[in-house]
């Protein structure tokens, strides 16, 4: 997935609500959690105060009883952190008793630290225990009888606070291992519902690729509902594209007809008049259809540029052009050889790339000394700007070759640096031309043969 793609940014989404939600309902979960489990322990241990107050104190005698029922196993194990203890306080004498867990230590009692007592009149308190642990105590004041004009004893209960620590902090390691595979699978899940979902556009994606290619014509095959619409609007266009081309190609074709037919009565009748004015008018008759064959040919060019899915292959294209010219230059002994890539393919018409490839060739075959070399690669293109892969022509020869000046001059339309050669002036025109209307480029370099190099920047299929 690109940075910039939607698949990126439905995946970016997901997976911030997914890292945001996870965390709060996570803590949200502890911390209800938590709460649960200081409820339950502090209930446990108020359970614990009721029924050994209640077993201790029910006496008719001034000094409690030992509790008959200790209601808790670990009461009876030294140093486990439960306890109970019940003595006088403030000092009073009387009967001090202690679980078997206390051994000889004493609990401190929140009563006579004067801590707040809630509305049942308990206390509650976190201390250090006898063994250094933090233990949570929970004490009620009480007599013999529950005769308040008795001696006044202190009952306690204490229960291990760390334990409510090891408990949440195991229930945090399982809730936090559970988020973590959830939220996994949940971005897993939402990768492939993505990439399941785009699964449409690329499909639009491939079908494109083949009408731009030539392979097909329309966009084919059943598409999600959503996205039906989409491909019934572009094979629309692809069918507006194909009229309007085809309306263009028939006004061009009309145009040149009316226009060259009155154009060869002049110049006809004009070579029939053996004066200078019959002279001139031929002369410019003719510079006239040549202009109109030179602008015509231009109009039916940008209309074909225009056209989806025309795909020429150009080994195949330039090897008729390559032998006509070896032929016609057999007397000079020129060698044409080729050096294009098999799957090398031009994005346009096929009658256009012979007559760029034929214009160059003919060029250097003119100006060659005895070799001309016609190499064709498909690559990258350098600029970021530029869509899809170009296809490089270049066509150089050993002949004299022409200095920067030339170079910058022999590419406007008429110029001849040497009218002692056939020709108009308009090839390298024609293909600068023919070149930029598939939004392609011409430029002229030094060959390292010595001569000119000619080099075609045009989109690869």
């Amino acid at each position: 997935m690109r940075l910039n793609s939607l698949a990126t940014r439905l995946f970016a989404t997901a997976a911030a609500w997914t890292i945001v939600v996870l965390p709060l309902a996570g803590y949200l979960i502890y911390s209800l959690y938590r709460n649960d489990v200081n409820l339950s322990f502090d209930l446990r241990l108020k359970n614990l105060l009721d029924a050994i107050a209640v077993d201790s104190m029910n006496t008719n005698g001034d000094e409690p009883v030992f509790p008959q029922n200790l209601y808790e196993p670990l009461f009876e194990v030294p140093n486990s952190g439960w306890y109970w203890q019940i003595r006088p306080v403030n000092g009073a004498a009387g009967r001090t008793m202690v679980s078997p867990s206390l051994v000889s230590n004493l609990l401190p009692s929140p009563y006579e630290k004067k801590f707040p007592s809630d509305e049942t009149g308990t206390r509650w308190s976190n201390v250090p225990g006898p063994n250094g642990v933090t233990i949570r105590t929970l004490e009620v004041i009480d007599a013999p009888g529950h005769d308040p004009t008795k001696t006044q004893y202190s009952v306690i209960v204490a229960g291990p606070y760390d334990w409510l620590d090891a408990q949440s902090r195991a229930f945090q390691y399982k809730l936090m291992l559970a988020l973590a595979l959830v939220g996994t699978g949940l971005l897993a899940a939402t990768w492939l519902q993505v990439r399941f979902g785009l699964l449409p556009l690329r499909r639009i994606e491939r079908g494109l690729s083949s009408v731009r290619s030539g392979e097909a014509e329309r966009l084919e095959g059943q598409l999600p509902a959503e996205i039906e619409p989409l491909q019934t609007e572009l094979n629309a266009l692809i069918d507006s594209n194909q009229e309007i081309i085809e309306r263009a190609r028939t006004q061009v074709g009309n145009l040149a007809h009316a226009l060259k037919t009155p154009l060869a009565v002049i110049t006809n009748e004009a070579r029939e008049d053996n004066s200078q004015f019959g002279s001139k008018v031929a002369e410019q008759a003719q510079l006239m259809r040549d202009q109109v064959t030179h602008y015509l040919d231009r109009a039916r060019i940008a209309a074909r540029a225009g056209a989806i899915g025309r795909v020429t292959p150009v080994e195949e294209t330039s090897e008729p052009v390559v032998r006509a010219l070896e032929r016609i230059n057999r007397e000079k002994g020129m060698a044409i050889t080729m050096d294009v890539h098999p799957e090398a393919k031009f994005q346009g018409e096929k009658q256009d790339l012979e007559e760029m490839l034929g214009n160059l060739l003919d060029n250097a075959c003119k100006w060659g000394r005895s070799s001309v070399r016609l190499t064709g690669r498909v690559s990258s293109p350098v600029d970021s700007k530029v869509r899809g892969k170009r296809l490089l022509l270049s066509v150089e020869d050993d002949g004299p070759g022409l200095t920067d000046e030339q170079r910058a001059r022999i590419g406007k339309r008429g110029v001849r640096l040497d009218e002692s050669m056939p020709g108009s002036g308009l090839g390298l025109s024609i293909v600068s031309d023919l070149a930029a209307s598939y939004r392609g480029s011409l430029r002229l370099e030094r060959s390292s043969a010595g001569g000119l190099k000619a080099i075609l920047d045009l989109p690869a299929a």
